[in-house]
């Protein structure tokens, strides 16, 4: 529980994420619902709250094949949202969940800080903002606070932090008011492509030397005549 409350004073949702995966996973709190339900409970929302990367994606995934869900159908529902590429309506999920989020928060022990809330709505702009980016390759700011349902300035402001944390690759053009979406390639995608110039420009080295050659050939062939 230690690990649990200085990683919550830290907000480092993840961490706390997996200190209750662990506990989850002791054989004899595994053999009773009253002591699992719980806890898996605070593994969803502290994946729902944690910010989208490798870790937290593996997490999300293994917890959704967990056929415990199933007894809190309302929690698999959430998770299976942030793997869907489709916008979320923040209103409608939040309606939907402020009871249960409410109460994890009150609850004795509860691990949701006060600033929750507002992470949460963050996590879900930023789901919303990957999953455009997908459709979109260029986009007018205007066009994307629309259907993010945010001002403008939100926008390129909740832009801006994702491209600086690197879970966004995005350009925005401040005089045209555009965003240009481009997909973040991973070290193999650059090797790859670095060993395809590479053997491009060794062809093109040897077809140079050959025509050079011939050239050359061809040069000292019309010297003797």
């Amino acid at each position: 529980m230690h690990n649990e409350m200085y990683h919550s004073h830290n907000n480092d949702y993840l961490e706390i994420c997996r200190s209750y995966k662990a506990i989850y996973e002791i054989p004899s709190v595994k053999e009773d619902p009253a002591q699992w339900i719980p806890v898996l409970r605070k593994i969803c929302w502290h994946l729902v709250l944690s910010p989208h990367d490798p870790m937290q994606s593996s997490l999300l995934n293994s917890t959704l094949e967990d056929k415990n869900l199933s007894e809190i159908p309302n929690f698999r529902l959430l998770l299976k949202q942030l793997i869907t590429m489709e916008v979320i309506q923040w209103t409608t999920l939040w309606n939907r969940y402020i009871d249960e989020f409410e109460n994890e928060k009150n609850m004795l022990g509860g691990s949701l800080c006060n600033k929750a809330a507002d992470d949460l709505r963050q996590r879900i702009i930023e789901h919303n903002i990957l999953v455009i980016s997908k459709y979109y390759s260029r986009i007018t700011l205007k066009r994307l606070a629309e259907l993010l349902c945010l001002s403008i300035q939100e926008t390129e402001k909740h832009l801006s932090d994702m491209v600086v944390s690197k879970s966004l690759v995005a350009k925005i053009d401040r005089p045209m008011e555009i965003v240009c979406f481009q997909t973040a390639k991973d070290s193999n995608d650059i090797l790859n492509s670095w060993a395809m110039n590479l053997e491009k420009l060794l062809e093109l080295v040897e077809k140079s030397c050959h025509q050079i050659h011939k050239e050359t050939m061809v040069h000292k062939a019309a010297l003797k005549i």
